[in-house]
């Protein structure tokens, strides 16, 4: 590995840590030239699937467009950086799991979506104005909307079950 100030490939690791996850490790190195320290993250490459594109294209499965994506509905918001990284962490070991050799991109489109709901409902609706691509103001409003009557609906599904399912 080579050192980002001088370019040299000797270094030696100074500290190693584990993520919370246990995804990925996280090392600390220092030049043997320069005496510098920079970070390095270590994770295990999965098998990932290629990705199916709306127009027929395949191409692989790529965590940078994921993290991209996530960052630009994340702009300015309270949402971190570790954040965004366990999100895109947790979509990628998912469509691996499934052990599909092909997924659709509307598939993980929809993945990102639930996950930025459960934690920024304005980074949420950032990337559904995007993604699904609105044809004019009244189907943003019909999304918006949906998410005033979620945040409406109390907290526990079956409180709300219990009310309004004469069966229980």
């Amino acid at each position: 590995m080579r050192c980002p100030f001088c370019r040299n490939r000797g270094n030696r690791v100074v500290d190693s840590r584990m993520s919370s996850d246990g995804v990925m490790i996280r090392r600390r190195r220092m030049c043997t030239s320069c005496k510098r320290r920079f970070t390095t993250y270590e994770r295990v490459e999965e098998a990932t699937p290629m990705v199916v594109k709306k127009d027929g294209r395949r191409e692989p499965f790529e965590r940078s467009k994921i993290i991209a994506g996530l960052k630009r509905a994340c702009e300015k918001r309270p949402v971190s950086m570790e954040m965004i990284d366990s999100i895109a962490s947790t979509i990628e070991s998912s469509m691996a799991e499934q052990g599909d050799r092909e997924v659709q991109s509307s598939a993980i489109g929809l993945a990102v979506m639930n996950e930025l709901h459960k934690i920024d409902q304005v980074a949420y609706v950032r990337f559904a104005s995007v993604y699904r691509s609105f044809k004019d103001i009244d189907e943003f409003m019909h999304e918006l909307e949906d998410l005033i009557k979620e945040r409406k609906q109390p907290a526990h599904p079956r409180a709300a079950d219990k009310k309004g399912d004469p069966q229980s």
